[in-house]
């Protein structure tokens, strides 16, 4: 992608084919190792940059990119004035969350802002708190104006 960037399909995650252990690989050990102290801030940063690079016209696009990429199952549980709360869900989130190393939602949680951003046309900031006795992470998109 050149300067000038077009916006990515959403389309596009249907023909991207992964297992995810690579990916858990570099995200759970290699970036942290790589990044130290401001690897959450850093992949917060990542996740918004990447929705930035997909047409995201509704927040049935945001739900689909996350189940596409293996990150669980988001459902928007409450929009309230200035707040959306959005649930992450799924074997994956499990999964996350048994593993020996400690699983962190930053990505998902900038992306989310991001895309949130767009849709609503105004800045967004987003907080997670994971659940791991339900296994599920809850995102708490607040917009900023």
């Amino acid at each position: 992608m050149g300067k000038k960037q077009e916006k990515l399909p959403i389309e596009l995650l249907d023909k991207i084919q992964s297992t995810g252990a690579g990916y858990d690989l570099l995200r759970y050990i290699s970036l942290p190792d790589l990044f130290g102290s401001e690897a959450e801030a850093l992949l917060y940063f990542m996740g918004r940059s990447m929705a930035r690079k997909f047409n995201i016209q509704a927040i049935g696009d945001v739900i689909y990119f996350f189940e596409k990429v293996g990150w669980g199952r988001l459902e928007l549980f409450k929009e309230k004035n200035k707040k959306l709360e959005f649930h992450l869900l799924a074997d994956s989130v499990v999964q996350r969350l048994a593993m020996p190393i400690e699983a962190e939602f930053r990505l998902e949680a900038g992306f989310l802002a991001e895309a949130m951003s767009i849709l609503k046309g105004v800045d967004c900031e987003c907080v997670e708190e994971v659940r791991s006795k339900i296994h599920q992470v809850e995102f708490t998109i607040v917009l900023v104006e």
